[in-house]
This record gives C-alpha cells, structure tokens and sequence, in this order.
C-alpha cells in the first residue's frame, strides 16, 4: 500500500495600494519510501568467506528508488563488513525519497570460526546464565538459551569474549549493547588442561549501563559437549555482590 503525505497550502489574500495580489491554491503529494530486506535475517559466513549480499528492495509510490548499503562490527571496531575478522555485524540499508524522507532495513551478518575446544576456543555461543544462582526472573525476560554471545582470537593469542555476564543484562533484560560487559580477556595456557589466566588487573572490565568493576575469574572446556561455562564477578553500585556463571553451547556451523 502506498503511504502518503498530503501538504495543502491555502489560499492568501493580500491587499497592497488597492491591488489585490493572490496565491493559487497549490497541493503536494509526497510517498514515503519502502524498502525490504532480501533473503534471510541473519546470515552466517566462515572467517575468511565470501558475503553474498542478497540485498534489498525500496520503493517509493510504488517506483524503485535507489538505497546505500553501510556496515560496522558490534563488538571488535570494524567500519565495514570484513570476513576476516570474526564478529556480529550490522548490515543497514537506507532509501531517501525525493523529499528527503529516509527509511532503512538491516541484516545481522556473523562472521565466524568454529573451535575445536581441544586448540581453540573460538565459536558461536548460545547462552544460559545465572546471577548470584539464580535464573532471570521471567517477569524481566529470559536468560535462558540466548542467542549469542561471541568468543573470538586476538592478535596476541589471547580470546575475547563479548559479553563477561553472558547476555544477562544486553539480551536476556533487552537493555542491548550499552549493557554487555565487553572487554574481557582470555589466556589459553592449556585448552585440554583448563588452565586459564585473564589478563588485566582485577576489576578493568566494567558494565556501561550500570557501571561498577567486574572480573573473569574462571573458565571449564568440555569440547565432548561443546560447552564452556564462564564464571566472572561484579562489584555493582551501591556496593552489591553479583557472581555470574555461563554456560554457552556452542553452535555447530
């Protein structure tokens, strides 16, 4: 269905040394842009892969307008969409009709790589988490099965994990990324042994939305059931106690 503004501008009637000067009643149609996102809503690419982008449609009083494409990483800084640096990007699509009115669609792309858990790590993780024991009260959400938290290899060998409370807050809540705890580091010193350091003095991670310090202060691999369970602690304002334990499963892709 076409969507439309209707701008009327009414006659006026102005009288200057007896000449009677008047304005012709003029009305301007402007249709609202459309636009439709192709193919699915998240796409999945292989670290190092190709992004076949199925693109969009956007139209305009039923005319194809033109649209931009743009992209940026969530979680690692990237501008543009690059395979070759594992991360959830967001993929907008923007179409600006002829009087300036603007509409955009998106797409979640997730470059990945899929660890082993015997050499790595790395991988796509659906999340179940507790605070303090217990799960999140259904009356603020779900931290059950949440979808997804992200563990990624750094330049130095280390792993970053995007959210150090495991979705709690940014998905189980839906407050979103201002309230992910990102910035957590991981030291491998054996996957096999799970024998894991965190590099950073205690307390260097916090959490936008709420501030406080917080920490990681474990981390157990069962690559049989391509499993993680990651343990990490918060000193919340005003001085409240908040012990986080993780556990992501892995998603085989």
């Amino acid at each position: 269905m076409k969507k439309l503004i209707l701008t009327l501008l009414f006659a006026s009637t102005f009288f200057v040394s007896c000449e009677e000067d008047t304005t012709a009643d003029v009305s301007r149609v402007t249709y609202y842009p459309e636009i439709t996102v192709l193919g699915d809503e998240t796409m999945f690419v292989p670290k190092g892969g190709t992004f076949n982008d199925p693109g969009a449609v956007a139209t305009a009083g039923g005319e194809s307008i033109p649209f931009v494409v743009s992209a940026e990483g969530v979680y690692r800084g990237e501008t543009t969409l690059n395979t070759n640096v594992a991360d959830e990007y967001t993929v907008k699509y923007t179409a600006t009709n002829a009087d300036g009115f603007k509409v955009s669609g998106v797409r979640k792309v997730i470059v990945y790589v899929t660890g082993d858990l015997v050499n790595s790590i790395e991988g796509v993780y659906v999340a179940t988490t507790k605070r303090n024991g217990s799960f999140l009260p259904s009356s603020q959400g779900s931290s059950l099965n949440m979808k997804y938290i992200f563990v990624w290899k750094n330049t130095d060998g280390t792993y970053g994990v995007s959210d150090a409370f495991g979705g709690w807050y940014a998905i189980g809540r839906r407050l979103g990324l201002n309230y992910a705890t990102q910035g957590g580091l991981i030291n491998a010193v054996s996957i096999p042994g799970n024998q894991f350091t965190f590099p950073g003095a205690p307390g260097n991670l916090t959490n936008p939305g709420f501030g406080g310090t917080a920490e990681l202060t474990g981390l157990t691999v069962d690559p049989a059931l391509k499993k993680l369970v990651l343990n990490s602690h918060w000193l919340a304002p005003p001085a409240t106690n908040y012990n986080f334990e993780v556990t992501l499963i892995q998603e085989q892709l």
